[in-house]
């Protein structure tokens, strides 16, 4: 019976790179839920006119 050659497979820093990236989608899926998630957000100014009541701001009572 003859034994069959192993394939060698070498791992490039390419094929690091790649694993390490989905590896961090994945955890980040895991803490946040699926979909896009923005961790660039402006800060919206306090002064920005907006009607809806979740918005107001609870000082803001002066209408």
């Amino acid at each position: 019976m003859k034994k069959k050659k192993r394939k060698v497979v070498k791992v490039t820093a390419k094929d690091v790179i790649k694993a390490m990236r989905r590896g961090g989608r994945e955890a980040e899926q895991e803490l946040l839920g699926p979909g896009f998630h923005s961790f660039n957000k402006l800060h919206q100014s306090k002064m920005t006119y907006t009607r809806k009541t979740k918005h107001k701001h609870k000082d803001d009572d002066d209408a």
